[in-house]
């Protein structure tokens, strides 16, 4: 199957939150970067982005927040897809639709990705917050697929669904971390970050094109 749409632009409100959001996100890794997690306040961060502190948490309420935001803002789109897809559209299908759509991303902000992989690797407590968050995100879909086939919540089937399809986002981002960390950039990272998504898509679509079933 071939994945892919055209995804709608954003309004002007929605790109100055973008455009705050992101200045917070580069500062934040910025300055972790040069004195380590543990090292740098929230209020340093805001005071070195020219913004609030009430205005980081309002984007960021917490501090691991602000390494792992960008990760958990994408992950609600993948759950979203999947909750709002069309008719006959499988899970997979509309997972792998927002996950290449984003692929482009990663070579746009290798640097950064590579400051913040250096970052989690050097931090268990981040590390630990990462598989939170995988978890939490995974047992959304889980639900989602209990609830749409009618199942009890923790049937093993809706579970091992949305497993997978975590997995491939969770494997992608590993994947993209150690290219960056050696050295690949641009072209050829979105490249192979397309291809190795793409396989891993195929391969759980041959197994789930019907799962779980969506006439409605």
């Amino acid at each position: 199957m071939r994945y892919g749409s055209a995804v709608a632009e954003p309004g002007l409100r929605e790109r100055k939150k973008q455009q705050t959001q992101q200045l917070i996100l580069e500062t934040a890794t910025r300055l972790f970067a040069e004195r380590g997690f543990d090292g740098v306040t929230v209020a340093e961060i805001a005071r070195a982005a020219e913004l609030s502190e009430m205005t980081v948490f309002n984007y960021f309420p917490t501090k691991e927040d602000l390494v792992f935001g960008r990760m958990e803002f994408f992950e609600e789109r993948l759950v979203a897809a999947v909750e709002q897809r069309d008719a006959g559209e499988s899970a997979v299908a509309s997972f792998g639709r927002v996950l290449l759509a984003g692929i482009d991303q990663p070579a746009a902000r290798a640097d950064m990705i590579a400051k913040v992989a250096t970052l989690i690797r050097a931090s268990p407590a981040l590390q630990a917050r990462e598989r939170e968050v995988t978890a939490r995100y995974t047992a959304r879909l889980a639900r989602l697929f209990t609830a749409e086939t009618g199942v009890p919540g923790d049937d093993v089937e809706a579970w091992a669904a949305a497993s997978a399809l975590m997995a491939v986002q969770h494997g992608l981002v590993q994947h993209v971390r150690n290219a960056v960390l050696s050295g690949r950039r641009g072209k050829r990272l979105t490249t192979d970050a397309a291809a190795q998504a793409s396989r891993a898509l195929a391969r759980l679509e041959s197994g789930l094109a019907d799962y779980p079933s969506n006439s409605l």
